[in-house]
């Protein structure tokens, strides 16, 4: 059956029944021919066009002057049979035309309708709404009407036409404006969305004519691009505006109905200023330094520029990703200026100053989706790839981004989650502290199962199990010192296999927050290079921190152990190291005791401690080191206050008391006796500043100070440390 469609040029004809339309532009639409080779040229109306026509009982007639709407008795079987050779029918347009009412939420004045008298079809017109910045003055009246086979203007025949051909019809067209530019695309599809909020991508959910199904029903090809009336109430965002819709932070796919692409985009600065006691070395910076330790100050910029992509199948947030793929390279550059040779640079014509920059691999990773257990979406996946993991709520363990794989999941609703993780460690970079492409020939296994909403709603428990696996190696770091093994006692390779059972909750019980968390030690050292024999490692780690809120403020007070090594030489290793610790605990980044390290003990290439660690583990790094067992071990005690002082502003105070658990490893690595236990008073205060009241921008500072005590002026000098830092952190 072949249809022909003749609409309009015309796109503002408005509507009897509210004569408020006559401003809503529509786009014409450029005349479509469909046909069907399933039935004959003289069938009758389509049923459902009859239905329709039923239940809408009208029928559009043409005549010189325009298009009126008339009443139409109801259809009969012998109209069927028989139908006017002037028969004209709006129906199924007036069908298809609510449909898209409902679907665009914009109300559809139809147009015009051309009857072609001789085949006895009926067109069925379809219609697309027209963008109203597309409106211009000729757009407020009527189309002009399409003109009947009768029409007295309808052009002569021509010389040597043949006796009986039917002269061309004539489409008049409408009004010339720039709608033909504006609406090329437009009037070649059937339906295109009103108002899309936010940054749709390029993405269009427009159907065309040769999509409809069964010419009166439309299949929208995006259901996320199907569109909302226009509504001052809807702010319409932009690709710069992450909070909007926006397809780049995955609300729109950007491949079929399920995939998704989100993209983070992160530059992060950071400049300190700190003093820490330095060797002055043997080929000094000043002439007449011949102190042991030379000027402490030193002065460290960071600037790293992130990119993260996620690309997923999904439902956006709705339920669990199917599979994800993460990309995050990380592009550093450092700088970093000290007062005394040797303190960066084992060549000493190189000078106090070392500028440097590195590219990192932070997140490599795929996602897999097993399938879900419940109808609640509890799910089990896997995850391959070098990818963040922490062992436990603050980080005493192991919180790190390295190479592993990974399977997790939850059951009860979520209630109850666990992990299950291998990691092949990467070596760190030296002056960046990120990922390199090299083994550090350590592997650790880590898992963990919490509960939540133990003996009280709001509080969770967690259990875990670790286990590392050091083999015996030699490493030199990028500044081409040696970091493994560490250069004290007989420098002898060795390799280290050590378990970690742990215990711990997190939560809070009304007002009063709380957190625990309890490690147990257990392995063997083939070769320890302080002791100088095999050792059998028995070690503790206990923390604890009470809080309560009151209004806008929250008073805290903690407690740190970590045990340490009683005899040398005995045979039993009884200091506590972790794997890779990042501790948010006591004061984190802004106190000076967590946040500082590199400071040598006994010489410069072994360290007390490393930065951003809680733990005396005199190892020579964090990143590139082995644990060591045989260590002085912490007490620590702190109280705390924080401050919401505006909904930007926050406060953060911190006064740590440190002791050593026992100075055994000291004396014996420094041959000296009776080093004291107490270290000095940690004191801090830190500043957040979220100017939007998200974490788009975030601006943190603190200044914090170490007092030492006996012990620390038996190991160090006597003055006075600090260290103070700004950083700016832009996210999008």
């Amino acid at each position: 059956m072949l249809f022909t469609l003749l609409i309009g040029a015309g796109c503002g004809m408005a509507s009897e029944e509210n004569p408020a339309d006559k401003d809503t532009p529509f786009a014409p639409l450029t005349p479509v021919e469909i046909t069907d080779t399933t039935q004959p040229a003289e069938a009758p109306i389509p049923v459902i066009a009859k239905n329709a026509a039923e239940l809408v009982g009208e029928e559009v007639k043409l005549d010189d002057e325009k298009a009126t709407p008339k009443p139409r008795p109801v259809a009969t079987a012998a109209d069927e049979k028989a139908p006017s050779p002037t028969q004209t029918s709006d129906s199924g347009a007036q069908w298809l035309g609510r449909i898209i009412q409902r679907i665009s939420g914009e109300r559809i004045a139809p147009a015009p309708v051309v009857v072609l008298s001789e085949n006895k079809e009926v067109a069925i017109p379809v219609f697309s709404p027209m963008p109203a910045s597309a409106k211009t003055d000729g757009d407020a009246k009527s189309a002009a009407p399409t003109p009947t086979p009768d029409d007295k203007d309808r052009p002569a025949e021509k010389p040597g036409d043949k006796p009986g051909d039917k002269p061309a019809e004539k489409v008049v067209e409408g009004p010339k404006s720039n709608r033909a530019e504006i609406c090329d695309e437009e009037m070649e599809s059937v339906y295109a969305p009103p108002t899309i909020e936010g940054y749709s991508g390029w993405k269009k959910n427009k159907v065309y004519h040769d999509e409809l199904i069964d010419n009166d029903m439309i299949a929208i090809p995006d259901r996320w691009r199907i569109g909302i009336p226009k509504d001052s109430r809807h702010a319409k965002g932009d690709l710069w505006n992450p909070y909007r819709q926006n397809m780049i932070k995955g609300d729109y796919p950007i491949w079929g109905q399920n995939q998704f692409l989100n993209a983070t985009f992160t530059s992060d600065s950071f400049v300190e200023g700190h003093s820490n006691p330095t060797p002055s070395g043997v080929s000094t910076q000043r002439p007449g330094s011949f102190e042991f330790f030379g000027r402490p100050d030193q002065w460290l910029f960071q600037q790293n520029f992130e990119i993260s992509l996620e690309f997923f199948r999904g439902e956006t947030d709705f339920k669990p990703r199917e599979w994800e793929i993460r990309l995050t390279p990380v592009f550093n550059f450092n700088y970093t200026n000290v007062e005394e040779n040797f303190a960066i640079n084992i060549d000493p014509r190189q000078r106090n100053s070392r500028l440097d920059g590195h590219v990192a691999l932070q997140e490599a990773f795929g996602e897999y989706h097993f399938r879900d257990l419940s109808a609640n979406y509890d799910f089990v996946s896997s995850r391959t790839g070098t990818q963040f993991f922490n062992e436990d709520f603050r980080g005493f363990l192991f919180a790190d981004n390295n190479l592993g794989e990974r399977i997790f999941g939850n059951l009860e609703s979520n209630r109850l989650q666990y992990n299950l993780s291998y990691f092949e460690m990467l070596n760190k970079d030296t002056n960046s502290g990120l990922n390199t492409f090299n083994f550090k020939d350590q592997h650790v296994v880590l898992a963990n199962v919490i509960r939540g909403d133990t003996f009280f709603k709001g509080y969770n428990i967690i259990g875990q199990f670790a286990f590392s696996d050091e083999e015996s190696s030699q490493h030199y770091n990028q500044n081409d010192v040696i970091v493994r093994p560490a250069p004290i006692g007989d420098l002898a390779t060795h390799a280290n296999k050590v378990y970690y059972l742990g215990f711990g909750g997190d939560g809070h019980i009304g007002r009063l927050n709380l957190t625990h968390q309890f490690y147990q030690a257990l392995g063997e050292v083939s070769h320890d290079p302080l002791a100088g024999r095999r050792e059998h490692v028995n070690a503790q780690m206990f923390a604890f921190e009470g809080s309560y809120d009151m209004d806008w403020m929250r008073f805290r007070s903690s407690y740190f152990y970590a045990s340490g090594d009683q005899k040398t030489l005995d045979g039993k290793a009884g200091g506590f190291d972790s794997i890779f610790d990042d501790p948010n605990f006591a004061g984190g980044q802004f106190s000076w005791w967590v946040s500082q390290g590199g400071f040598g003990a006994g010489n410069a290439l072994t360290q007390l401690k490393s930065r951003n660690s809680l733990l005396p583990s005199l190892n020579t790094s964090k990143g590139e080191g082995q644990r060591e067992f045989v260590n002085p071990g912490l007490h620590l005690y702190n109280v705390g206050y924080d401050a919401d002082l505006t909904q930007k502003l926050k406060a953060i105070i911190n006064v740590n008391f440190l002791q050593f658990d026992n100075t055994s490893s000291l004396e014996e690595l420094l041959h000296q006796n009776a080093i004291r236990r107490n270290i000095g008073y940690d004191s801090s205060i830190g500043m957040q500043y979220r100017p939007f009241l998200n974490n788009q921008v975030i601006i943190n500072g603190g200044i914090s100070t170490l007092t030492p005590l006996d012990g620390f002026k038996d190991l160090y000098s006597p003055k006075q440390l600090y260290a103070g830092f700004l950083s700016f952190t832009v996210r999008y």
